[in-house]
């Protein structure tokens, strides 16, 4: 009697402290610090991706789905007047566009396409860009055997960063740029993180979450912007450099801080 009390005892004294070391590991979990494996841990959303990689998916805002410019609008703030026609808009010398939604940090699609019929060369072929928050620039260019500066033709961050590769298909192929942007932070109205730039382009790792050292807007031949205090989030905008460039299937993740 007394031997099968005493493993009662232990039992007892076991479980205890196997329920306490238990309880002191998820106390331990602060600032998001989980455990291996933790059961505990908040589930990812579930989201239905697109048939296709140019399909948005269930948690995507979708911004142009070829129909109509309603999700944008001029630089002035007026009603956009580019071309809309077979699934695509396409800039027309009426200046830029932009969306009427703000944006910080996010994940983009967008497919273009350059002018089949070639004209001109080096930045007057083909040229336009993507301006995340209207003023940091992923080059758009007929990069397709068109020699100009490197960090200036598809895929660069204007001014400042060459592409890794040059994936540029044929004048009037369409093609594809992926992007994560995470936006720069200010703090005191100094910046104490850079803005970054993941892209794909034409599912080939063109930037790989290069960290900007300021904006990208033309200062002259040799110059760019630097960083200037702005707000959290501003809207994409889409440049008009005289060029009929095309844009279809644009949509986006908006990513958390």
């Amino acid at each position: 009697m007394k031997f099968k009390a005493l493993i009662f005892v232990v039992s007892i004294i076991t479980v205890s402290f196997f329920s306490g070391c238990r309880s002191r590991q998820v106390t331990a979990r602060d600032n998001d610090r989980w455990l291996a494996h933790d059961m505990n841990r908040p589930r990812p959303m579930v989201i239905t991706p697109g048939k296709t990689p140019s399909d948005p998916p269930s948690n995507a805002v979708v911004l142009f789905d070829g129909t109509d410019l309603s999700k944008w609008v001029s630089g002035k703030g007026e009603p956009a007047k580019w071309i809309v026609k077979n699934g695509y808009m396409q800039a027309n010398r009426t200046g830029d566009v932009r969306t009427r939604k703000s944006f910080g940090n996010c994940q983009l699609h967008i497919e273009w396409a350059s002018p089949e019929i070639v004209e001109g060369n080096s930045q007057d072929r083909g040229n336009s860009g993507v301006y995340f928050m209207s003023r940091y620039e992923v080059q758009v260019l007929d990069s397709y055997k068109n020699d100009t500066y490197p960090d200036g033709q598809a895929a660069a961050i204007y001014g400042r960063k060459p592409p890794l590769v040059n994936a540029c298909k044929p004048p009037g192929q369409w093609q594809s740029y992926d992007i994560i942007f995470h936006r720069p932070v200010f703090k005191d109205g100094k910046v104490v993180k850079d803005a970054t730039f993941t892209i794909l382009h034409n599912g080939v790792l063109a930037q790989d979450h290069f960290k900007s050292p300021g904006g990208t807007s033309w200062i002259n031949e040799h110059k760019v912007s630097d960083y200037k205090l702005h707000p959290d989030k501003l809207p994409l905008l889409l440049q008009d450099h005289g060029c009929p460039v095309r844009y279809r299937n644009i949509w986006l993740i908006e990513l958390s801080d």
